[in-house]
């Protein structure tokens, strides 16, 4: 398991966000848990 620390862009505004994945992960992949980690933190 990695660490992977991320920008990601989110209604026009960029929020930093850390996500724990294992080291085989695409960064593909990588990136949507961390768009859907801030979209379930900021959706209100």
């Amino acid at each position: 398991m990695i660490e992977v620390f991320m920008t990601v862009n989110y209604k026009d505004r960029n929020y930093h966000t850390n996500v724990i994945v294992k080291k085989e992960m695409t960064w593909e992949k990588i990136k949507q848990i961390a768009e859907k980690q801030v979209k379930k933190q900021w959706d209100i």
